[in-house]
Order: structure tokens, then sequence, then C-alpha cells
């Protein structure tokens, strides 16, 4: 049988541990027999930053914004132990952040479900969609310590170098300690907002937005005065024609709403606030490899992802010789999910199709019993017992299962 063809190619970003052994195994068992697969590939491993300064991701970053579409693997932000282990020069920001920054884009994540797979919140029965602005914040922080005696501020210069405020953060005359400032942008923000308001039309699910306006009264407020100008301004009839709602609380108030809820909503976070919270709103509906994530600029370019990390303990599993049952779900809707959006792009629905049969495919695998062990102890389906698999084992019953599609 003839493999089905790409027009244009695929950014593929390669990246780091336990999820870069996965990532081959998918292109031999599910991909490569099906697809005439065309990508431009960047290696985003740790080992090949360091080599080059990370410039590759700032490569692989602008090759998205050129191809539209992109594919990465879970990659490792090295903190001081990393640096130590991998022999790095310096501690290398998160390549994530950097690509987010490039592209200025909005991060979607929502939950994977399958049958027999129970929330750990029963009271979920609808998914949650997770939007997380992708710019700014702690990640283009600057940070450093300061010493006893010392003295830090927040200085703002106009175009000649002039100061124009110049306010005291602290007086650290007490003892040693650490600062850090952080910035965003208002073209950014409102990017932000107008992707959420367009995914909760094509959703057709409300959507809510926290800050901690209360607390943060300049730079969390901002935040809300541009999501409310653009809602009044250029969504709130098309909302109210959809029959549904735009709403603003504190980011407190929104986890406690949230976790009252039955799903069915999209939750708008900050940078920080939706890293932490997509990872809490993932393992809660399961595991944090039931989900997807995607990258969307407001210029039309995505990135997919994995949401979860590189799996370190079961890499030097792997390296000892060990079986390991490591989940790979979320790496295959990573292509899947390009895959589809290259295909759609590119007026290739066969792609399109071949991405909605392999994810098929792959949640019937876990329904009808096969899994990686993290999902065990989760399954609870009538009549079926899970079965263990090792995660080469699972990559090709879910081949077996896409045969049939």
């Amino acid at each position: 049988m003839s493999k089905i063809g790409m027009k244009n190619p695929v950014v593929e970003m390669d990246g780091d541990e336990m999820t870069r052994v996965l990532w081959q195994w998918i292109k031999e068992d599910l991909l490569c027999p099906y697809v005439d697969l065309k990508t431009e590939y960047y290696d985003l491993g740790l080992v090949n930053r360091d080599q080059t300064d990370d410039q590759v991701t700032i490569d692989a970053a602008n090759a998205n914004k050129k191809y539209k579409v992109g594919v990465k693997c879970a990659t490792i932000t090295p903190n001081a132990q990393r640096v130590e282990e991998y022999h790095l020069k310096q501690m290398w920001k998160s390549p994530n952040g950097t690509i987010r920054r490039i592209l200025d884009g909005t991060v979607f994540r929502a939950p994977i479900l399958a049958k027999g797979i129970t929330p750990y919140v029963p009271g979920w029965t609808k998914p949650i969609v997770l939007a997380r602005h992708a710019y700014g914040d702690v990640y283009s922080g600057v940070e450093t310590w300061a010493q006893r005696g010392q003295k830090a501020y927040l200085v703002v210069e106009d175009e000649q170098g002039n100061v124009q405020e110049k306010l005291l953060i602290q007086d650290f005359q007490k003892g040693d300690g650490i600062v850090q400032s952080m910035h965003n942008m208002d073209t950014s923000i409102a990017s932000f907002a107008r992707s959420c308001f367009n995914y909760a039309l094509d959703l057709k699910m409300p959507l809510w937005f926290a800050t901690k306006d209360t607390i943060s009264k300049k730079y969390d407020h901002r935040f809300k005065d541009i999501f409310a100008e653009i809602f009044e301004k250029e969504y709130k009839e098309k909302f109210e024609a959809a029959g549904i709602e735009y709403m603003y609380t504190l980011i407190d108030d929104a986890v406690a709403r949230v976790m009252r809820s039955n799903g069915g909503i999209l939750w708008a976070c900050k940078n920080y606030d939706g890293d932490v919270m997509s990872d809490m709103v993932a393992t809660a509906y399961g595991s944090l490899g039931l989900m997807t994530s995607v990258l969307v600029s407001p210029d039309g370019n995505y990135e997919f992802e994995a949401a979860h990390g590189t799996v370190t303990r079961h890499y030097y599993k792997h390296l000892r010789g060990e079986e390991t049952s490591t989940n790979s779900v979320a790496t295959i809707f990573a292509w899947t999910g390009a895959l589809a959006k290259r295909g759609e792009l590119d007026d290739t629905p066969q792609l399109v199709e071949f991405a909605k049969k392999l994810e098929r495919a792959t949640i019937r695998t876990i329904e009808e019993g096969e899994m990686t062990g993290d999902l065990i102890p989760l399954f609870n389906a009538q009549g079926i017992t899970p079965k263990k698999l090792d995660s080469r084992a699972f990559l090709k019953a879910v081949a077996k299962r896409l045969e049939n599609e």
C-alpha cells in the first residue's frame, strides 16, 4: 500500500531522555509505515543546545514560523544539578519559553479522555481546557542575588536614557536576599485574549480568566483591563449569540469554582499560573501522559508537544537495559495534532484522516485494557482486567489496532 504523501514539512524538534527514545519508536512503529514523513529536523536535546549555545532552539522556532506547523519532544530545562550532570556551559533557559516568546502564542491543553480512566475529581464529567499565556512573566524574568547592605530598584528610562521612574524594591540592610523582575507586553496580552475568545467560540465553551489584580494592581490589572476592553468591543455579541459567557475572577476563586464544576470550561491563565494549573488539571483527569498541548500564535503558527517532562527515572532504567512502561500517549497525540494541522493547511485530507485513525487506535488500546503501568491503578471497566505493557509493546498494540481502523 502506498504511503500518504505530505506537501510541506512539519518542523520536528527532538528532545531528551526517555521521551527521546519514545520519539524514535513512535516514528518507526506508527508513522513511517503509513506516511511519507517529511520533516525539517532540529535536535533540541540538552547536549546539542549546549554545543550550539542554544541557537538551535531559536532556529527551530523560526522554522516553525516559516512552515506554520511544528511538533516538539519533551526537553530538559536545566537546574544546577543538570548543569553538573551534563557539564553544561551555563544554565540554559527553558526551550519552551524561548519558542513561546518567538512565536508569541497561547498554549491550549486539554485532557485525552478514555473510557475506564476515571478522574480523581469525580464531578469532572466534561473536559477542562486550559489556556496558558505563553509570553513573559518569570520565564523571561531577570533575577540576581543581593548582598547585605545593597539596594535593589526598578528603574524605567526613556529613549534617551533619562530616568523616568525609580522604585525601591528592597533595602537589604538586614541580610542577603534575592530579587527578580518580569515584564509583559500589551500586544502579547491582546493576542492572548483574542486567542482565548476565538478558541472559546470554536469549542462553544464558557471562558473564565483569572489573575490576582487585588495584589498586583498594575501588572495583573493590565491583563484584566485588556481582556475586558477586547471582549466588550469585539466579542460580547458573538458570545451572546453562541450562548456562552466570559467571566473574570481572582485566581483563588477560579480554583475553587473549577473544583466544584462539572468541567466543560476554557480556563485562561497567565504564564506561571497556567504552567502549574495545567499539571494539576492533567493529573486530576488521570495522568500527565493523557494531556494534549498546542501553542497557537495569532498569525497562524502551531507547535504541538506533550505536556509532561522527559521521564528521567525511566530513562536511566532504559540505559541499564531494564524494561520500562512509559506512557507515550501525549507524545503520540503531539504527532497526530501536527500531522492533522499540516493536512488541514495543505488540503491533504488523507493525512488528517490518518491522524484521527491513529488517535482512535491509541484510545481503543487503553479502553480494551492494554496500557502502560501508570494507567493501571486508574483503570476500572466492567469485565476488563487491565494488562500492563512495556513501552515498546504498547506502541505495537496501538499499531495492531491502527491496521484495523
